[in-house]
């Protein structure tokens, strides 16, 4: 932050939220936002690093050296047991509930946020073999499940944000891992956002930062959120 490398701890725990306390200036930050809510960075904001949420399978196809962080054995009663997001399940949201909410408190949701825009896809309107093309303030966003059910992508379907139009992009039928086909080119596109034959081969599509979270909470730090209607 500003040049100053920070050191992070747990501070505690806010609605079910990892707070964490930096050692150089005594902050408080907020995991969901990375924002400093409290002491002398109040305010400040890191830096967004973009990061995938995927399977190791597919993580370790797309990067065959990759590096694997292993546990610590001399430390195998700190870590979580087996059965803690079903302990976190049960626990108690503190949240306000609308009655007028169509989620309930414990959907999980894929957020995304496009300046000052925000919108919460519900995890039940994605599958390996619907992508979805929407728009989130002025992005035109591509949402892309994987086959394995679990892995997902956000991307721009613009190739310059600055002055193209949006890519009309559907699913090459029976594709697996997953492949896209744009409708203007022809262009063939894999779970990367990257065009390997057509037209545009070697082109790259932008990733989009997107969230998996529960309604709860993602709703907290956005109160003004859209919700995708799905349709058939």
């Amino acid at each position: 932050m500003d040049g100053q490398a920070l050191t992070f701890r747990l501070a505690g725990i806010n609605n079910q939220n990892f707070i964490m306390r930096d050692e150089q200036t005594g902050s408080w930050w907020q995991q969901i936002s990375g924002e400093a809510i409290h002491g002398p960075l109040k305010g400040k904001k890191l830096p967004y690093i973009s990061w995938d949420e995927v399977t190791f399978a597919v993580w370790r196809r797309e990067h065959p050296g990759t590096l694997v962080l292993l546990p610590d054995e001399t430390k195998e009663e700190s870590y979580a047991k087996e059965n803690w997001e079903e302990r976190v399940a049960r626990a108690p949201t503190v949240t306000p509930v609308d009655p007028a909410d169509v989620l309930q408190p414990r959907d999980l949701v894929v957020g995304v946020v496009s300046g000052e825009s925000a919108k919460a896809f519900p995890w039940s309107a994605l599958g390996p073999d619907r992508p979805i093309s929407d728009r989130v303030g002025e992005t035109p966003l591509l949402i892309l499940m994987h086959t394995d059910g679990r892995s997902l992508r956000c991307f721009d379907r613009r190739l310059d944000p600055a002055s193209d139009e949006p890519l009309d992009l559907y699913l090459l039928a029976q594709s697996d891992p997953p492949m896209l086909v744009d409708a203007g080119t022809g262009s063939l596109w894999d779970f990367t956002g990257l065009a390997t034959e057509g037209p545009l081969a070697g082109k790259q599509l932008r990733k989009v930062g997107c969230l998996k979270d529960f309604w709860f909470d993602w709703k907290l730090y956005h109160p003004a959120t859209d919700v995708f209607v799905d349709r058939p």
